[in-house]
């Protein structure tokens, strides 16, 4: 073999690894963040590896991404009020967007070439776009395939239904080298009720909660103040009006508040919000979208929040006293982690069962931030050990696979 096609055949495996990430995104900011503190974090722990995310997500473009990171942003999808999907922009079918968005996905792993695939909690991807994909790299070979699944991901009924309806399990047997699970399973096991084969669950790794870095953050605004985030805001118009109407209420309720509507508040329901806003005269200030959010929660009191993965981990992550008012449709994802918060004591909990989604609940809970005590009393050992265990686990897998490329 000569000297020029030897170097050919050995520079794929010397080379740095490549990592890509999916992220389906069809609305909210979840998937989009996890994905990037995921990216953050691999890149963090192998300065000459390289990261791709492909998402969906309309408001990537509005995010600051590390060194060696890097975006491609599918066309959008939109959900209808009856359930359905469809473009968010482009006039094409439903169909005819997801063959798009597949090609694309497909395209790009084509050309990037990773050394690792990880997947966020679609197994196969918006109405099944990522199966291509899968099916090429696992005939190639080449690439490690892994699933990575939020602490909680609805009641087990509904969940079950579900992946039965996407064959997700078979999916999740036939694709992937590894599950892991970005929470503690004594905690919450989000598959107990899935019907995985043994070999599956042994593959499955719990990593503990997704720590948020602090080391960047700017000079928090004057203290002392209440952080409110309905984290994307697309389902936070409950929570925004149950906060302003508390101030409104009680002329003596203080600290101010700080709220995020986020990106997806609609525009006149932020209008109508802003001018509640104004007339509070400075007890309660409000910012549409804050890429930095963690500078406001490491200077925060405590915070009110729904209770969506991320806000949980920042929560967590700067050991901020919190209330938690999570949603309860069209999942019951965010109830079930607040629940389970509150039993363990690291979160207040606004029940809109037990406790009514009332305005006398909501003065309570914000008078009653100074008084709560903070998460970190409370730890479970490894709570927010999961950034360190997905390195080690990623180094793991390409060690692995470079070892079989040897062979």
């Amino acid at each position: 073999m000569t000297e020029a096609l030897t170097d050919r055949v050995l520079r794929p495996h010397r080379r740095p690894a490549r990592v890509m990430l999916y992220s389906h995104d069809t609305f909210g900011l979840g998937h989009l963040r996890r994905t990037r503190a995921l990216a953050a974090a691999i890149t963090r722990a192998d300065p000459d590896a390289s990261a791709l995310i492909v998402t969906g997500s309309p408001v990537a473009g509005r995010f600051a991404f590390p060194p060696k990171v890097d975006h491609i942003r599918l066309p959008g999808v939109t959900k209808l009020a009856d359930g359905s999907y469809a473009s968010q922009a482009l006039g094409l079918d439903i169909d005819e967007t997801t063959q798009l968005r597949a090609g694309l996905i497909e395209a790009a792993a084509l050309n990037f070439r990773p050394d690792l695939l990880i997947v966020d909690k679609e197994p196969t991807g918006f109405r099944g776009e990522l199966l291509p994909t899968l099916e090429r790299l696992l005939a190639e070979g080449h690439c490690r395939q892994v699933l990575g699944l939020r602490d909680v991901l609805d009641e087990p009924e509904v969940l079950t239904d579900e992946w039965a309806r996407k064959n997700a399990v078979q999916a999740a047997e036939r694709y992937y080298d590894e599950l892991w699970v970005y929470g503690l399973r004594s905690i919450y096991d989000p598959t107990a009720s899935l019907p995985f084969s043994d070999a599956l669950r042994d593959r499955m790794v719990f990593t503990g909660y997704l720590r948020r870095d602090g080391a960047e953050t700017g000079p928090p605004p004057e203290a002392p103040y209440v952080l409110v985030t309905p984290g994307g805001g697309g389902d936070g118009k409950a929570m925004v009006n149950l906060v302003l109407s508390a101030y409104e209420r009680d002329p003596d309720l203080a600290p101010r508040a700080i709220l995020v509507y986020g990106p997806f508040l609609s525009g006149d329901t932020r209008a109508e919000f802003e001018a509640r806003v104004q007339a509070l005269d400075g007890r309660v200030e409000a910012v549409g979208f804050e890429s930095q959010i963690e500078t406001l929660f490491a200077g925060a009191q405590g915070v009110i929040s729904m209770g969506g993965y991320n806000t949980f981990c920042e929560v967590l992550s700067f050991d901020r006293p919190a209330v938690i008012v999570p949603r309860t449709v069209p999942r019951l994802e965010q109830y079930i982690r607040a629940k389970r918060a509150e039993e363990l004591g690291l979160v207040g909990m606004i029940d809109e069962w037990r406790d009514g989604l009332t305005t006398g609940a909501m003065i309570a809970a914000i008078r009653g931030l100074a008084d709560r005590p903070r998460p970190s009393q409370v730890f479970p050992a490894g709570l927010l050990d999961g950034l360190d265990h997905v390195t080690e686990r990623v180094d793991a897998l390409l060690t692995r696979r470079r070892e079989c490329a040897a062979e």
